[in-house]
């Protein structure tokens, strides 16, 4: 079938991302494929490296332009502040931080082939990886009548053969034996996996890390932050405002300078394998952390609860390439409605690889009631009706455990 699509594609646009896969892409889709033009696409997701390099390299792969976009912005305010308000981890421990930008670079190329008058676009994405999952259908739902060409998951070569293609081809490899990581990094955070990282007994190397610090270089004394909210949306960091960008970048330097946000964990990919992926989210999960809290104190207990259940389920679907589907948008409705009253300070204590709640405020919709909750002279709890509450609340299970003496 991708052969069938190549004969008709003649320019292609390109996700690339610098690496060796998307790098030895260009010649194989020019060479084994006979696509007349590529270009290449890079997202600028505040990954914090100096982007011509990267540009320079897929021209020198042989692609005809190379574009690199800046979306740090979007990223930030259309992805990852949603992120947050949905309290989104996926299988209660993953933030997403790589899962989020797939959506919004698959959109962006989209519009780059319209821009272009490309006829197909590509990704460097192999047979078994969540990637490949996230472009195909958010290109698909998108732009349905753009091929998506996938040379890496048709090529059949191993990475050593994928290198060594591409160093025929004149493209150095980046990675080595002393550096046989695979990593992606965006303003959210870090994901490394492969090499020895593959063995799930190998204890991370303390080189892999590079937003935090190891708990042995943290400061002695714990540090207390406070992050203000506006319907659910984090806006201050210790009574400064903030923009969505400055937000994150100053959560992350808070979080890794006290060794909080690094994740070990086995994860369930989409496609059925388990993987061990090492993450680093520091301020993605001290403000999901911060945000979790804030609701405890402004929503009403069933919202609570039930919003729980959706923050699941959004965080599989994001995490799953179903960004642009039906049930993500109408969960997206319910959690904008929940986020109107979400406004209030969460205090934490940064210490020591920790993110300790110590205290949070509101002081438009708190929903905790002095007078209600002490039990000293002030109390204005009728104690007296709890009797009745009781007796009501408990006559299910009364009911049925005398059907079950009786029989």
């Amino acid at each position: 079938m991708a052969q069938e699509q190549v004969a008709r594609a003649k320019r292609v646009v390109l996700a690339y991302s610098g690496g060796v896969d998307t790098s030895v892409c260009i010649p194989y889709l020019k060479q084994e494929w006979g696509v007349e033009e590529v270009i290449t696409f890079a997202a600028d997701l505040g990954q914090g490296d100096e982007l011509e390099p990267i540009r320079q390299k897929a021209l020198d792969s042989g692609a005809s332009q190379s574009i690199v976009g800046d979306l740090i912005d979007p990223f930030i305010r259309e992805f990852a502040f949603p992120a947050i308000r949905a309290n989104a981890l996926y299988e209660g421990r993953y933030p997403l931080s790589t899962a989020l930008a797939r959506p919004l670079i698959a959109r962006r190329l989209v519009e780059v082939a319209r821009e272009l008058g490309a006829d197909a676009v590509a990704h460097g994405c192999t047979g078994k990886g969540n990637d490949q999952v996230r472009f195909d259908v958010a290109i698909g739902a998108l732009a349905p009548d753009l091929k998506v060409l996938t040379p890496a998951r048709e090529w059949a070569m191993s990475r050593e053969d994928t290198i060594a293609y591409g160093e025929r081809c004149g493209i150095p490899a980046p990675v080595s034996k002393k550096n046989p990581y695979s990593i992606d990094l965006n303003l959210l955070g870090r994901s490394i996996e492969a090499g020895p990282l593959e063995d799930p007994m190998v204890e991370p190397p303390e080189e892999v890390f590079a937003m935090t610090r190891s708990i042995s270089d943290t400061p002695d004394e714990p540090q207390v932050v406070e992050i203000a909210f506006e319907q659910g949306n984090p806006v201050a960091i210790d009574g400064l405002a903030l923009d969505p960008v400055s937000v994150i970048r100053r959560a992350n330097e808070l979080a890794g300078l006290h060794g909080f946000g690094r994740l070990d964990i086995i994860e369930n990919r989409v496609v059925g394998i388990k993987s061990r992926e090492i993450y680093e989210t520091p301020g993605l999960l001290l403000l999901i952390r911060a945000h979790q809290e804030l609701e405890s104190l402004t929503l009403a207990a069933d919202v609570v609860r039930y919003k729980r259940q959706i923050e699941s389920s959004w965080a599989d679907l994001v995490y799953q390439g179903l960004w642009f589907g039906p049930l993500k948008q109408a969960l997206d409705g319910f959690l904008d409605c929940t986020q109107a009253t979400v406004n209030g300070v969460v205090r934490l204590r940064l210490h020591k690889g920790n993110a300790v709640v110590i205290g949070r405020s509101s002081s438009s919709d708190s929903l905790y009631v002095p007078a209600m909750a002490t039990y000293g002279s002030d109390d204005r709890f009728d104690h007296r009706a709890a009797e009745g509450f009781i007796y009501v609340w408990g006559m299910p299970t009364r009911l049925w455990a005398a059907s079950r003496r009786q029989g």
